[in-house]
Formats: C-alpha cells, sequence, structure tokens
C-alpha cells in the first residue's frame, strides 16, 4: 500500500491512525515532495488528498472514510473499523459522517479563512462557521456522554476521525466547560499511542498551521 498525505491534513490523520492501528505496512508519499505530488496529480487529478494506492490490485482509492473501509476489506491488520453489528456499524457511520461534515467543515473554513489576506476575509463566514461547530459539539457531547470512544466500547472509524477533528476544532473553538464529555474523550484519544504517534509527526510542520498561535478569539 502507499499513501500520499500531507502531514498537517486532517483527513490524511484520519487515515494514519487507521493504518497504525491495523499494523499494516505502507509506504509514505508526502506530498511536500515534488516527485510524490506529480504521481499523486496523475493518480487524482481532483487534488485532494490522502490517496491510497493499492499496486497489487491496481486501485487507486479516495476519500478518508473509503480509504479506511477498504483497507478493512482487502488488508485489514488487526483493526476491525465497522462493527459487525449492523445497528452498531450504523451508529458508527453516523458519527464519522457528524465529524466529518460538521466538526471538520466548519474548522476548515475557518482555517481558509485565516489564510486569507485581512481586507478579503469574511467575518459573516466565519461567525456562521463557529456557529456550526458549536452546534455540532452540542450534538455530538449529548451522544457521547457515557462511551468510551466515539461509537460505544470499541476503538472504530468514528475515533479515526474524530481524532484530527476535535484536536483542531478544540486549537481553534475551545471545547470548555460545556463539553465535559467531549473534553474527557479528546483527551483519552490524545492518549492512544496510534493517535499521540500522529500528533507526534505533525510537530516539524505544526508552525505552518494559522492558529498554531492560539484559538480564535471569541466574538
Amino acid at each position: 500500500m502507499i499513501l500520499y498525505y500531507h502531514p498537517l491534513s486532517s483527513y490524511c490523520w484520519k487515515v494514519l491512525v487507521a493504518l497504525y492501528e491495523s499494523g499494516v505496512p505502507f509506504e509514505r508519499r508526502i506530498l511536500a515532495d515534488e516527485a510524490a505530488a506529480a504521481e499523486w496529480q496523475a493518480l487524482w487529478p481532483l487534488g485532494k488528498f490522502p490517496i491510497l494506492r493499492d499496486p497489487v490490485r491496481g486501485e487507486t482509492v479516495a476519500e478518508a472514510s473509503i480509504i479506511i473501509e477498504y483497507l478493512a476489506l482487502h488488508d485489514p491488520g488487526s483493526f476491525r473499523p465497522i462493527p459487525a453489528d449492523p445497528d452498531a456499524a450504523l451508529e458508527v457511520r453516523l458519527m464519522d459522517r457528524l465529524l466529518d461534515n460538521y466538526v471538520m467543515t466548519p474548522v476548515q473554513a475557518l482555517v481558509a479563512d485565516r489564510l486569507r489576506p485581512e481586507d478579503r476575509r469574511d467575518p459573516m463566514a466565519v461567525e456562521q462557521a463557529r456557529a456550526l461547530l458549536e452546534r455540532a459539539y452540542a450534538l455530538i457531547e449529548s451522544r457521547i456522554e457515557g462511551r468510551v470512544w466515539a461509537g460505544g466500547d470499541a476503538f472504530t472509524l468514528a475515533d479515526c476521525a474524530a481524532a484530527p477533528a476535535l484536536f483542531y476544532a478544540d486549537a481553534i473553538v475551545p471545547l470548555g466547560k460545556d463539553c465535559p464529555a467531549l473534553t474527557a474523550y479528546l483527551d483519552r484519544l490524545k492518549a492512544r499511542p496510534n493517535v499521540a504517534r500522529v500528533l507526534e509527526e505533525k510537530q516539524p510542520y505544526w508552525s505552518m498551521f494559522p492558529f498554531a498561535d492560539g484559538p480564535l478569539a471569541a466574538h
């Protein structure tokens, strides 16, 4: 397996956590390298990452959740990202979607706005993204209370999504005292060895993150 990725990308972190959990060996292609970037663009002209290349099956696999499920089907190692029970599987997939769509999406909007020149920033879009993020915090807080991991007792696809989404979200709009269950859950995530490994690997690149110097000021 060959993974094309960037060490600061949340969706790349999501796949890296799954790969580390599975113990499946893989080859790295970091997109800061020009040759790796050219290979990636040829494989996936949409210009999104991560991309997994499976040379044995001749497959190029895109989208983080799909990559993780592909690994579970074709090279699972020791990690089972989707529970065998159908109802439990639906809950895991729902949590995965909530974290990607309603935590990571507004986080990306906030980051994108910070990267713009000051005279082209959009305060209304920032307010909307922040409001959506805070609603997502409340919803996920209510679902996760009493659980060890996002979908229940087992570490799954949903936790692979949660690790980057909540880490970045908390760095921009801190979870705060209204989210004790989410705060404790994020602490458990950061303490998990394979999540901690991904967080450590980001360090040489962390200064590139536009909120590395502190969270978004309250409005």
